[in-house]
């Protein structure tokens, strides 16, 4: 069966998008029944779910620009993106645990947010990171087997057929990386084998219950083309009269009467503006500026709220609390020139620094940068790289405001590495890296190590502190959960507030283990789910999603 993304993208399919949109943003409403804020791997789910019925009415706001450029659709130019229009470019406070470094933090600015600009790489999370969502909601809907049964639903898996855990014929198109892998690739893959750590047949199978493992990587490429999640859901959508696509659109405070949310206020063609929400407006904006609105509209602690002169809607203390990512350090060997570029994983492997742990508290990434690549990164030419970076963070960080207007900054304490056992993890994922980089196995094709070099542990952990980078897997800062810090129910709606849900990986009671993309999809599904019930809203006989 063919899905709706590979019917709908032909040419005369894209001209009907773009006349249509140019009509419906030429003649923008005063309201819509939802306002979806961001369009990123959740907001993009959202919308494209609830404008399924053609009763409702949507409109999708993005404060980035269109993702219709090379940089975004062909896969090997994502690392072009970094320090572009497409990038929102945050700056973290100094960190005392990173030697007083200040890491610069991405997040995408364009259609299709992260999605368009990230790595491709479709992780799902562990299993013990949705059995603690539910743990933490109460809310059975978001365990891990019921989470699975999404995946199943939406993938479009393009790899060995495994029932039990893949799905094919959904809107999200993944294969595995490695079809016919190079002889460096086997190598690869014969080191890790060679210190015990078991193969696993997809990255997210069997691996994700697992205590480690390695696997080839899944990606969200097709033969050379990003499958962005805007594009798997949005797109084939947007040549509805139903469905309002609204870039260059930036979302900078909600509206309210009492507690009940109304509407949003956008900065848009150099004018504000208000649209009012008939039903709800749900904020999809990421880990950043999320509880930047929140809290510029009146939703956050209320110390934090006065001290701006910002008047109180609703006392939320956890707004902008328990920021989490996954902090990165790069090991880097020297290759034979024989070796084909690639700034996509060849392999993932998890592992734990300790035997005790319920499971995987650090990843490992590779790839082979290519002269011109690496020289963009101030690397050694030819590099042969393995990025590792700790996947189940203990330390927690903070967003805050710097003053009532939408055009100050945010403040973020990410506070990476402050937990020692995030230390004691980093230290053992490096010493990973070299066992596997140094391993028999792959001494044909590196030449030597360039960094860290053998050094001794007080040595390797001021390299750690030295080098760590963000991967941009920001979340936590609205989270779900019944504690007094949390932000949203199980059912994403914000506590206090009236139309108002948040969707995206802020809710993340923590960040899950490894990329996040996939993750924000399942968060999207979730909400739309919840929405569509709540609002009795069913998807019309022979719509689109009857055909995933």
């Amino acid at each position: 069966m063919t899905s709706k993304s590979e019917t709908q993208t032909g040419d005369n399919f894209a001209e009907r998008v773009h006349a249509n949109q140019r009509k419906l943003r030429s003649n923008l409403k005063t309201q819509y029944d939802f306002v979806i804020c961001g369009s990123g791997s959740s907001g993009s789910v959202v919308a494209s779910r609830l404008a399924e019925n053609p009763a409702v009415s949507v409109l999708l706001l993005e404060a980035g620009g269109d993702d219709d450029v090379p940089s975004v659709s062909d896969a090997r130019q994502w690392v072009t993106n970094i320090g572009s229009e497409r990038y929102w470019q945050f700056k973290a406070e100094p960190n005392p645990h990173l030697n007083g470094r200040a890491l610069p933090l991405g997040m995408g600015k364009v259609l299709g947010g992260g999605s368009s600009i990230n790595g491709m790489i479709w992780a799902r999370g562990h299993k013990s990171d949705w059995d603690f969502f539910a743990s933490e909601t109460g809310d059975p809907a978001w365990s891990y087997e019921s989470v699975l049964d999404i995946y199943r639903r939406i993938e479009d898996w393009q790899g060995a057929p495994d029932p039990r855990y893949r799905g094919t014929r959904g809107p999200v198109f993944v294969q595995p990386l490695h079809r016919d892998p190079t002889p460096a690739v086997r190598a690869l893959f014969e080191g890790i084998s060679s210190l015990g750590i078991p193969i696993f047949e997809n990255q997210n199978g069997r691996i994700m219950e697992a205590d480690g493992g390695a696997s080839a990587a899944d990606m969200r490429i097709r033969d050379g083309k990003r499958q962005s999640v805007f594009r798997a859901y949005v797109f084939p959508q947007m040549d509805q009269p139903n469905l309002t696509v609204l870039p260059h659109a930036l979302v900078t405070r909600l509206t309210f009467e009492g507690n009940r949310t109304t509407g949003v206020e956008i900065s848009y063609e150099g004018s504000t503006r208000r649209i009012r929400a008939g039903r709800e407006v749900i904020l999809s904006l990421g880990a950043i500026h999320t509880p930047k609105v929140l809290m510029q509209s009146g939703i956050g602690d209320q110390a934090e709220l006065l001290r701006f002169g910002i008047p109180v809607v609703q006392h939320l203390p956890g707004v902008g609390h328990g920021f989490q990512d996954h902090p990165a350090f790069c090991c880097l060997w020297e290759c034979s020139e024989s070796l084909p570029p690639s700034l996509v994983p060849g392999a993932v492997i998890y592992g734990k620094s300790e035997a005790g742990l319920a499971s995987p508290d650090f990843q490992i990434l590779q790839a082979v940068l290519s002269a011109g690549d690496a020289a963009k990164f101030g690397l050694p030419a030819r590099g042969w790289c393995l990025i590792g970076n700790v996947v189940r963070p203990k330390s927690r960080g903070r967003v805050r405001l710097t003053g009532s207007d939408p055009t100050d900054p945010v403040q973020i304490e990410a506070n990476y590495l402050c937990d020692p056992d995030d230390r004691k993890a980093a230290l053992a994922c490096v010493e990973l890296c070299r066992e596997i980089g140094n391993s028999h196995a792959l001494r044909p094709f590196v030449t030597r190590e360039l960094i860290p070099d053998n050094l001794e542990r007080p040595e390797l952990e001021n390299y750690i502190r030295d080098t760590a980078f963000s991967l941009w897997h920001q979340t936590s800062t609205a989270q779900m959960g019944r504690q007094a810090m949390s932000v949203v129910d199980g059912y994403l709606k914000v506590y206090g507030v009236d139309n108002l849900r948040i969707a995206d990986g802020s809710i993340m009671p923590r960040v899950t283990t490894g990329n996040t993309m996939a993750p924000c999809v399942i968060v999207g599904e979730r909400a739309a789910e919840v929405i569509r019930d709540e609002h009795q809203i069913g998807t019309a006989s022979g719509s689109r999603s009857d055909r995933f």
